[in-house]
């Protein structure tokens, strides 16, 4: 594995421990969830959540690298805080085991983007556009509540995003040779990857995971 693909999958650990030890630890405090669930906390979250990310993936690549790890650092933070719920939901069983397979078909996938000799950058469009069509139908079915139309949103969503894992993969590979810093590229790899990850492993956890009696 390239020295750039590396640092971007560190990173995305990193991240990743960030989030589920903070979404953890706060599952565990009965303050702190009571402070986030019973007021309007929780949307103030989400909402710097959706900021952070916004501005990281499209300022990363102009930031200084201490700037960058700093705010990818600070958004896998804030993500723990709004991630907790999974940890009050689901089984903590249920949570470990589905962990365990977005991480197995995650690498495949990965390995599949690294070692594939296809040019995945010409199904990008595609992808953006299912994307869009998730956001849509999840926005959509935030009013409707129906539980079919939900899973089958999660089961497009598992297969998006694990077509972007091998896209972005192979995109985090070619720009091994890129002008730019490679500590700020090492970051937006591990945004994008990170990403990809939580995504695949959230819609998995809504199709398998064992909720709390």
């Amino acid at each position: 594995m390239d020295k750039l693909l590396a640092k971007s999958f560190l990173w995305m650990f990193g991240g990743l421990l960030i989030t589920f030890l903070t979404g953890f630890g706060v599952s565990l405090n009965t303050n702190m969830l009571e402070a986030i669930y019973s007021g309007a906390l929780y949307i103030v979250f989400a909402i710097v959540e959706l900021g952070l990310v916004i501005f990281l993936s499209a300022r990363v690549r102009k930031m200084k690298p201490t700037t960058a790890k700093i705010c990818f650092l600070l958004y896998s933070f804030v993500s723990g805080l709004t991630f907790s719920s999974i940890f009050i939901y689901f089984e903590i069983s249920s949570i470990m085991f589905v962990f365990l397979i977005a991480a197995i078909v995650f690498g495949i996938f990965g390995l599949i983007g690294y070692y594939t000799n296809l040019d995945l950058s010409k199904i990008s469009t595609f992808l953006l556009m299912a994307l869009l069509g998730v956001v849509v139908a999840t926005i959509i079915n935030i009013f409707v509540n129906n539980s079919t139309f939900d899973l089958i949103i999660s089961i497009i969503a598992v297969l998006l995003f694990l077509g972007y894992t091998a896209y972005d993969v192979q995109k985090i590979k070619s720009l091994s040779n890129s002008d730019i810093d490679g500590e700020v590229l090492a970051i937006n790899g591990a945004l994008e990857l990170y990403l990809d990850f939580i995504n695949i492993f959230i819609h998995l956890l809504s199709i398998i995971g064992d909720s709390r009696d």
